[in-house]
Parts: structure tokens; sequence; C-alpha cells
């Protein structure tokens, strides 16, 4: 008998990491639904409300939706076409341009890709494009999908058909991709790829998780009595049914850090993740579950492999082919699973039988019966405990560590902030103080107090990146040089020292919200005023290096990325008090009356450290008359 979801969960397979997922590709979309009978996956877009009613009120003629690869844009093209009025079915006729004729005499010309377009058809498309948004009364406008690289590079090299002048629209296209929120009058630019990846995940575990169609799971013979499916479970968790929504937060947060790390992940990205944390298994066709592979992991035990923290970091899919695509990858790079701490492995490995642990094992660790110390776990675990030294060194301990490694995964997921204390969740992955970052990052973003800890850490790593020592002041930030080879990693010479916090105008250390990058800033402010100030930007892998060092890594022991970005930004630190000295020192000529100092004479002051680890400051005078 059929289960009476199949339809649905064959078509929801269809947008997971297979070799050809078209359920992914808007302009396949439609003949899958026809083919699955199934209602569509609906996806929130809120900028299409938006540009439907300034193309309503007049106040734009022409919009540019931009993207990466699998940002949306055809997507969103075709969901402002029906909202305007569009007929569904003739946007799924295969042209590359299509007109919508609006109210007033005027009418939009959509375009559903513009690399489809010929060079001589994308010449007439822009040279429409740039009248439609320079002269107000055109009555044609433009809707154009296209990626970031390809309008800049058709403008580049656009040269007008009447005049042969080149683009006019260029410049003010460039700056509104760097600018967000830069206006250009006639012409809206909506890029999708500048949203925020952590309100697109919450969106679309929504729209997946709670899609009508899982209705027919009701009653399903798979979920019922003793019969666990291992679907309805992954969905159970991503929808946050049993742990108010702890493991999307924790996901959220490994998406958000990757972003401001620089790497952006796609709605097409975001889909496939999704569809594989509900339907991963390593043993299933493709590794992906159908509801027909359910029954046969059901019998054979195997419904533990279906773990959504596993799924999560596409381990079901093996090295190779979860490594080639860029969400797991980049959800890869924290290393969650490979890094631990003795506290945690200690408790996976030992809690069951040691009374000190065993409260908490029962409740972190076997209070989870299908992923956690069920009955699979419990086996290799006494086989590795109690087994004779060969047998820990060969199959049975390579099992286990696989198995420890899934349980870090999932206690990485599932281990409350209030346990962070003997159980940190963070030190689970290889960013010990991604929790710091966040917390960071958010007081930035609202102009809050940013703790003291915090700072007092990053100032003590500061300290020691730029002069080579252990330092531990926390309230005084040295730039420092070795008198002639500014990045030499010891540098003894305090050329200027400025207060760890700055009040008012003054000098010292400021920790702001960047809304370019939408990242926080370290900003030194070497002298009193705005202009005296070195601004660098803190990513989540440079506030880690700092961090680290902080607690006493070497440099180059972390990132020499890391280390060189910090020895420059010192270098720019130092060049900047010196042409502040140097505009002081011209004041300063200019006055008459002032004393000078003594011709040949130089004060120097060395960066001495007391045994408790604090620096101080011995200053020395050199030259004549010294």
């Amino acid at each position: 008998m059929t289960p009476p979801a199949a339809h649905w969960i064959r078509f929801l397979r269809n947008y997971g990491p297979l070799p050809t997922n078209g359920n992914l590709f808007d302009e396949h979309i439609n003949a899958a639904l026809k083919r699955a009978q199934v209602r569509p996956i609906e996806l929130p877009t809120p900028s299409v409300d938006a540009m439907a009613e300034k193309v309503a009120a007049g106040e734009v003629r022409s919009i540019l939706i931009a993207g990466t690869a699998g940002d949306g844009k055809t997507y969103h093209a075709r969901k402002l076409w029906e909202r305007l009025g569009g007929d569904p079915k003739g946007w799924d006729r295969h042209e590359k341009t299509k007109t919508l004729e609006l109210a007033g005499g005027r009418a939009l010309t959509f375009v559903k890709d513009l690399s489809e377009l010929t060079p001589e058809q994308g010449l007439a498309v822009l040279a429409g494009l740039e009248s439609s948004a320079l002269e107000p009364g055109h009555p044609v406008g433009y809707v154009i999908a296209c990626n970031h690289g390809q309008i800049l590079d058709r403008l580049r090299t656009f040269r007008s058909p009447a005049d042969g002048s080149a683009s006019r629209l260029l410049d003010d296209v460039q700056r509104a991709f760097l600018e967000p929120g830069r206006t250009i009058p006639g012409l809206m630019l909506n890029d999708l790829g500048g949203a925020t990846q952590r309100h697109s995940f919450r969106a679309v575990i929504k729209a997946v998780t709670e899609h009508p169609d899982w209705s027919h799971c009701d009653g399903c013979q798979l979920n019922a009595g003793d019969r666990q499916c291992p679907i309805a479970a992954n969905r159970r968790r991503a929808m946050g049914a049993d742990d108010a929504g702890l493991f999307i937060s924790r996901l959220e947060d490994l998406i958000d850090l990757a972003r401001l790390n620089g790497a952006h992940l796609p709605m097409r990205d975001l889909l496939a993740l999704v569809a594989n944390m509900l339907l991963g298994h390593p043993d299933a066709k493709d590794n992906l579950m159908t509801c027909g592979d359910v029954a046969r992991l059901q019998e054979e035990r195997l419904t533990d492999r279906a773990s959504i923290y596993r799924n999560v970091f596409g381990a079901n899919l093996g090295h190779r082919r979860a490594m080639a695509r860029t969400v797991f990858r980049t959800l890869g790079s924290f290393g969650i699973g490979e890094e631990s701490t003795n506290t945690i492995d200690g408790l996976l490995v030992y809690g069951q039988h040691d009374q000190s642990l065993r409260i908490d094992f029962d409740r972190l660790v076997a209070n989870d019966r299908v992923y956690g110390a069920g009955a699979g776990y419990l086996t290799q675990q006494a086989q590795y405990l109690e087994g004779d030294e060969s047998a820990r060194e060969e199959q049975t301990a390579a099992a286990f560590v696989q198995r420890l490694s899934d349980q870090r995964q999932r206690l990485f997921f599932t281990l409350p902030a209030e346990d962070a204390a003997a159980y940190p969740f963070w030190s689970l992955s290889m960013f010990r103080f991604a929790g710091d970052y966040l917390a960071l990052q958010r007081c930035c973003e609202q102009n809050l107090a940013v703790s003291p800890h915090v700072r007092g850490r990053m100032v003590r790593g500061l300290n020691r990146v730029m002069t080579g020592l252990l330092l531990d002041n926390t309230d005084t930030i040295f730039i420092a040089s070795s008198g002639g080879f500014s990045q030499s990693k010891i540098s003894v010479l305090c050329d200027t020292e400025v207060p760890a916090k700055r009040v008012g105008n003054g000098a010292g250390l400021r920790l702001r919200f960047d809304q370019i990058t939408q990242r926080p800033a370290i900003e030194v402010h070497v002298a009193p005023g705005a202009a005296a100030s070195v601004k660098f930007d803190l990513t989540p892998v440079r506030f880690e290096f700092i961090c680290r060092v902080a607690e006493g890594a070497l440099p180059s022991s972390f990132s020499n990325e890391c280390y060189e970005d910090l020895l420059a930004f010192k270098v720019r630190l130092l060049r900047k008090a010196e042409h502040v000295r140097q505009q002081q020192m011209t004041e300063h000529d200019s006055e008459p009356g002032e004393p000078t100092a003594d011709a040949g004479e130089l004060q120097l002051a060395f960066i001495e450290i007391e045994e408790n680890g604090s620096g101080f400051l011995k200053r020395v005078t050199v030259g004549a008359g010294a």
C-alpha cells in the first residue's frame, strides 16, 4: 500500500542535493507540481509588494531584480508578474521577454534572465531601460532579473544605438550595489543577494515544515504505535516542537556566522539544506529517503542514521558529495563533530557508569531515544569500554568514534544555554568564542554597551599581537614598533598609547556597527577628533583569532592570514599617529612664543612587564644633553 504522503515526499526530495534537482529552478517548478499533484512551496516575497506599489504609484518605471545564482530572481519576477495582474499560464510560455499592459497606457517588459539574451537583444533592452529610467514620460518600463556581474558587464560595454554614448546608469547602479539604501530616480534596485540569510532560512523552514501536504501523513501506519517514522521525527525537530526552537536557533547562528565571514547561501542552497535535513539517510537511494524507504529502515533498525543533526552537515551524502555543495562545505567548516572538550567527551563515554555524571548523561544524552543514547549507541559504547585493546584500536573503536562525532553534533544543537558553563556548546566548534561575537554584533547593531569581559579580552589580544609580548593590560592599547621595521613580531618601543574605551570625542577604542559590511568594526582613535581614526573590519574569524591570542595561543599557530591583517592594521595606526604628530608640530611651529624642544633630543617609551603581566612605559631621553 502506497503511503498517503508519498507524492509530497517525492516532490520535496527533488529539492534536495540530487544530481538532477529541477525543483530548485523556478523555470521547471510548475511542470513538477503538475506531475506530483501537490501544492507549491510558497516562500515569502515581501519585496514584491513594495515593487508593485511603486510601479502602480508611478514612483519607479523600471526594476532590476539582482542577485547571485539561486537567490530567487526569476521567482520574484514571476510573483511580481502575477501581483500586477499577469496570467500565470502566460508566464510559463517559453519566451525570453514578455510584456504586461498596465493602467494608463503604460507597459512593463519582463526579462526572465538577462544572460539568456543575445548581445543584440541585450542592447535593445538596456537602451529601453535607460530611456525608461531617465525619461519621466516614457511609456514602457522594464523588470530585469540579472546577476550582479552580468548587468554591470553589459552596462560597461553598452553604447547607445542613437549616438554611441556610454551608459548613463553604470555609476549609479555600481554605487547602489555597494551602498545599500541608495536610490536611483526612476529605477528600483532590488538586491536579493543582500538579504539577511538568517531571516531567509527561517522563512524556508516555515514554508517547508508547515506545507499543507504534510497533512497526508496523519494516520500513516509508518508512524503509528511503536513505529517511529524518521521523516516525521526530523520534521518535529525542525519545527521546534520538542525543544522550543533551540535547534533552529543554533543553526541560524551558524548561518549568520557564515554570512558575517563572507559566505553567501542563496535561497536555492537553503532549500536543498532543509530537504536534506528532513530526508537524509546514508542507506537510501541517492542518500535521500522516500516513504518507500521508511518501512525497510524500520525493519533493519537503521532509523537512527537519519539524524537531522548529521544531515545538517551533509553526513548522509559522504564527504565528497557534501563538499561539492556550497551549503554543506560552509557549515562543515565549523568543524562540529570533530571538536570537543574533555568534559563533554567524558560525559559521552563514561556518563552512564560514572555516578557523578549519570544525572547529566540521562538528562542530556539518554533522554533522546531516537538520536541520542539508543540501543545502537549503548551497545557500541559497551563493546568499546569492555573490549580488549586490539578491539579498541580497530573496527569497534572506529565505529564508536563515529558515534561520538554524531553525538557531539547533536549536543551542539541540544545543550541548553544554562549548561554552557559546564558543557560549553561553542567549544564543539572551531569558533569557541562565536557566542561572544554574536552578542557583540547585536550590541553594536543596537548601540548597546559591550560586555566589559568581551572588550577586555579583545584589548588584551590586540596588545599581544601588536607588541609580541604577553601583556595582560585591558585598559590601555599600546601601538608599538621595533624602531625600524613596523611589522616586526616583537615590538617593545611604544609609539602611542590610547585608552581601551573612547570617551566623547577623545582618543581611544570604539566598537561600532558598520552599515556597509553589516559587521562590528574596531575603530581606534589615536588622537581626539574623527579624522584621527583607523578602522578594522571584525569578521568572526578575526574575532576568534584575537580571543585565542588573548587566551595564550601563539598568533601564527591559528591563522597567518589574520596575523598579517592585524599587523597591517598596526602599520596603519602607526602612520596615522605620525600624521597627527606632523600636523601638531606644524600648528605648534606656527604659534609664536611657544617653547621648542632641545635640538637632537629624542623621547623614547619602552614597554616593560611587571610580574603580574601588566605592561607599563619606561621613558628614556636620547640625544645631545640627555
